[in-house]
């Protein structure tokens, strides 16, 4: 049975994302990383003109489309035999009005992804039969999607002049569902064009038309939607936003854009976007998002230079870039065990990204280790991982099947034994190479100005034989407090309830200056370590002079244990927290036993506390169950400059 792969991540407009903009260090003009390879003129020539692209063989092609594995084409028709006839939802301005009224985000953008994954499972299904039973259906979609007032959602309406509320139809925003319901009108007009010239002549102008409104004309002439990175005059960091748009932008004008000037010098503009976007990356290509960011950061930036790599039939090729290979390769370097990732920032930690995607990427950087990640997720997801927001994708997935399904079945994930992303300040360490055996431990330093931030700086994680031991909880369903200047009032995103150090009952605070300094890392085949300073993490409040933290896997000793060293100028209290889904007890002082026979040990002054704290959240129930337990370990009579040790071990 064809099973569309859960959407796992919901996005914010990129300027709500800064925890305190005015400290953000921008970067220094473009490094034009990419386009510096070709000027515009000469990238116009290697372009091929739009009646000479066919990337992929369309509905017509009844012979390429019938080769297909059978399992995989009964699996689409299925699907999408399950919707044919039904009712479409409607979109009432009451529930638009949600977001506003409430700040709820969900019931409005269920029902329009709905009409969209519908409209996508019926092309996709058309285009494996065809025999035409889904035509009305597409046409009913296709029609319903050109009548709406606006193509993204109600979160993103405040980029508008007129604010938060109803959509001014006078202005068309672009926003990370607007740019896919064009790409997905793109492809759709791309494979089945003839067919719904049959149904009638003017639908394909008008699909044309909307897309020029909605989506090609807005980004050709404005600069000032933030997420494009091309204004000079206001500029911030750029995240997972300008590769997700740019990818369905590039695909709606390649394929649709019948100027073929036009044509070319947008494709060179969306190039220089992702320029921007890459200006903004470590050379050590972490993803400061996370491993569940990573599918619409760095996998959309494989899309855009896929895309192009395509539509100039190999000329335009740019994936020798060393960043574009270190970009990719960080999804298997935040690879634990199975579906855990490290899950720092607003990441999930049980994610599975679309392993054809992996994959394709890890063979045109050619790298084994992401050719292998990317075979092996498909082998451990067997049914077809399709998004259902991301027809063009999806189109991929399919005619590569079967070499994708032959490469998988020996696959095995790389599950590297040490990583360290100085950029990102990411440090990660497991007992051996190439395997889940023994302890596995995640750190990070970085700071409280990153994209999709949680005031973390100094944060860890401890796995055991591919089990999660000590957790980053992670994020909650969005809504519109996620994304404003209350988002630090939600328990997830606050230091007390992360692995990390409260201070004299202060906690971190966000934006740019509270960071991490002196961050090192070292490692052999005895231990790994993980040293930096977390004390301009804290306020001045805090009363803390130093605060060196070591992160420590002994892989002798198969332990992992945290060393906290300070200096304070006030003695009120320390606490250290400590999060787990495992039931804690006290077996004596100094002593606390974790259900699965995990043991902590700390000096015998501290205290431990145990607070329960409900995860029964629709997004954070599936990974952690209902509950999630915080162990504070404390005392109110600190020492002016001292240390504690806690170390984790099995019984």
């Amino acid at each position: 049975m064809f099973t569309p792969t859960r959407r796992t991540i919901l996005a914010a407009p990129a300027a709500a994302l800064l925890a305190d903009a005015q400290d953000v260090k921008l970067p220094p003009e473009s490094r034009r990383l990419l386009s510096s390879k070709y000027e515009a003129a000469r990238f116009a020539a290697l372009l091929l003109p739009r009646s000479h692209w066919n990337p992929y063989p369309r509905a017509t092609d009844r012979a390429a489309w019938q080769a297909l594995p059978p399992d995989l084409r009964t699996a689409f028709i299925e699907a999408a035999n399950r919707q044919k006839g039904q009712p479409w939802p409607s979109l009432p301005a009451t529930v638009f009005l949600d977001f506003q009224r409430n700040g709820n985000r969900t019931r409005f953008e269920a029902l329009s992804f709905g009409r969209r994954n519908r409209l996508r499972q019926a092309v996709l299904a058309e285009c494996m039969e065809g025999e035409g039973r889904f035509l009305d259906d597409i046409l009913d979609g296709l029609w319903l999607v050109c009548e709406e007032s606006f193509w993204g959602v109600p979160a993103h309406i405040g980029a508008q002049k007129a604010g938060n509320g109803l959509p001014d139809i006078s202005e068309p925003i672009v926003d990370l569902f607007a740019a896919e319901t064009a790409n997905t009108v793109a492809w759709t007009d791309y494979l089945l064009g003839s067919q719904l010239e049959k149904l009638s002549p003017l639908i394909r102008p008008r699909l044309l038309a909307e897309v020029r409104r909605r989506m090609l004309d807005p980004c050709a002439t404005r600069n000032n939607f933030g997420w494009m990175g091309l204004d000079p005059q206001h500029q911030s960091p750029l995240n997972n936003w300008t590769p997700w748009i740019d990818s369905n932008w590039l695909a709606a004008n390649l394929l649709m854009e019948q100027d073929e000037t036009r044509r070319s010098a947008t494709a060179y503009r969306i190039l220089n976007s992702i320029d921007r976007f890459l200006d903004y990356y470590h050379p050590d290509g972490g993803c400061d998002e996370g491993p569940s960011y990573w599918s619409r950061a760095g996998a959309s930036l494989f899309d855009c230079l896929e895309l192009l790599h395509s539509a100039s039939s190999g000329r335009l090729d740019y994936f020798g870039a060393p960043l574009v290979h270190a970009i990719g390769t960080y999804i298997y370097k935040a690879h634990i065990a199975a579906d855990w990732y490290v899950n720092f920032a607003d990441a999930s930690a049980r994610v599975v990204p679309i392993g054809n995607l992996v994959w394709r990427y890890g063979q045109r950087i050619q790298d084994p280790g992401m050719i292998a990640h990317g075979a092996w997720i498909a082998a451990a997801h067997p049914k077809p991982q399709v998004e259902p927001d991301a027809l063009g994708r999806a189109i991929d997935v399919v005619f590569h099947a079967k070499d994708l399904r032959a490469a998988s079945a020996a696959a095995r994930p790389p599950l590297v034994r040490d990583v360290f992303l100085p950029g990102v300040q990411v440090f990660a360490a497991r007992q051996g190479q190439g395997s889940t055996d023994g302890f596995y431990v995640a750190a990070q330093g970085g700071h409280n100005a990153e994209s999709h931030n949680h005031n973390d700086v100094g944060n860890f994680i401890v796995f055991h034989n591919g089990e999660p031991v000590l957790i980053d909880v992670g994020v909650e369903m969005y809504t519109a407090k996620t994304f404003s200047s209350r988002r630090y009032e939600i328990w997830t995103m606050q230091s007390g309830w992360h692995n990390c150090p409260t201070i004299n009952g202060v906690a971190q605070q966000a934006g740019r200056r509270f960071e991490a300094r002196s961050v090192t890392s070292s490692t052999d085949d005895r231990a790994a370590l993980f040293a930096l300073e977390l004390q301009h993490a804290y306020p001045p409040e805090a009363g803390v002079k130093l605060w060196r933290r070591q992160v420590r896997l002994d892989r002798t000793a198969n332990s992992v244990s945290i060393q906290d060293q300070f200096q304070l100028t006030r003695t009120q209290s320390v606490e250290l927290s400590f999060m787990t889904i495992r039931q804690p007890k006290e077996a004596a002082p100094g002593e606390l036993h974790l259900e699965g026979g995990f043991v902590l040990r700390y000096d015998k002054s501290l205290r431990a506390v145990i607070d329960d704290h409900s995860s029964a959240d629709a997004r954070l129930q599936p990974i952690w169950g209902p509950l999630v337990r915080r162990i504070r370990l404390s005392t109110t009579t600190p020492p002016a400059e001292g240390g504690y040790t806690v170390t984790i071990t099995r019984v």
